[in-house]
């Protein structure tokens, strides 16, 4: 008969070591976005910081200057860069089991048995609430929350995000297609009318939206009205790791609904070239050492993450709500 096993904590951490990367790879391939954000490289890893920092440029150099001859030139220096910053947001997953429960799952197998459920459960929990909040406005838990897309291209542009008010400097302010304000009503007749609007807005040069993410109404919207004449789909590998999208301009359109679906009401135009997110290398996913209570018999595993989502240009991105 195998002895009992009382040193599962030490058996939780080197399987949670095993599984970091299989989280990361979880939670980057659970949403389109971050899929996409993961092959553009805008996965950034940061070391340290009172913030998470990004450097954009703002302006146009103003001594640009057609002349001739011996005609003065304007040597004036030039101020287009400025930088935007982002708080740090932390999040964490437990797995604990009772010296009772360590005791009666002795032996490896059944070891295993118990330490892989829980720890596949707290794996999905983290899962869900990053896909979850990659979609917020920040406000949860006090502020603590992941700042996603209902922050960084909201439905009013006019907020302050990473230090610059939208309300003063317009450049940092998204695009917006409001049905309502247009005066008609949202549907599969009047929804490419909407999308090539807000993609005309929202391009500049060879700078374009390269993913539309919906809800499940407007993905609906879109779709149906492509069924009139044909159904275009995605030839990349993202039907390949099980978004099927449709086109749009050479967009990939994808929806973030189905069953409990987080994208809220409308579509997102995003250029995610400028869209990054950023995590501490040292709270990448990262199991901590175990902890034991002082006054119980029980040990606990946490599971870390720390970072936020972040972007460097608003006036690329565009919002389509009813």
């Amino acid at each position: 008969m195998s002895a009992p096993n009382v040193n599962y904590g030490e058996a939780t951490v080197m399987t949670l070591n095993k599984l970091k990367k299989k989280i990361y790879d979880n939670v980057t391939s659970h949403a389109a976005l971050l899929r996409r954000l993961k092959s553009k490289g805008n996965m950034m890893k940061e070391d340290g910081g009172r913030e998470i920092q990004l450097d954009i440029e703002y302006a146009e150099n103003q001594t640009v200057k057609r002349y001739s001859g011996y005609q003065q030139l304007d040597i004036s220096p030039s101020e287009v860069f400025t930088a935007v910053t982002f708080p740090w947001r932390q999040m964490a997953v437990a797995v604990t089991m009772s010296g009772l429960e360590g005791l009666i799952n002795s032996g490896d197998s059944a070891r295993y048995n118990q330490w892989g459920r829980r720890i596949d459960n707290a794996i999905k929990s983290m899962t869900n609430a990053i896909a979850s909040d990659i979609y917020s406005d920040g406000t949860a838990d006090g502020g603590k929350q992941i700042g996603g897309l209902q922050l960084l291209v909201p439905d009013n542009p006019l907020n302050n995000v990473g230090g610059i008010d939208a309300n003063v400097w317009d450049f940092w302010r998204n695009g917006v297609y409001s049905f309502a304000a247009n005066g008609v009503t949202p549907g599969q007749n009047r929804i490419q009318s909407a999308m090539n609007s807000m993609y005309l807005n929202t391009t500049r040069g060879s700078d374009r939206t390269d993913l539309i993410v919906c809800d499940n109404t407007y993905y609906s919207y879109y779709w149906e009205s492509l069924q009139q004449i044909q159904r275009i789909t995605s030839a990349n590998g993202t039907a390949q790791a099980g978004f099927e999208s449709l086109k749009f301009m050479g967009a990939d359109v994808m929806f973030d609904g189905g069953l409990w679906g987080y994208a809220p009401p409308g579509m997102y135009f995003l250029n995610t070239d400028y869209i990054y997110f950023c995590t501490h290398k040292d709270r990448d996913f990262t199991p901590l050492d175990k902890r034991g209570s002082i006054n119980q018999d029980a040990e606990t595993q946490l599971i870390t993450w720390a970072g936020n989502m972040c972007i460097s240009n608003r006036i690329l991105q565009g919002r389509i709500v009813s």
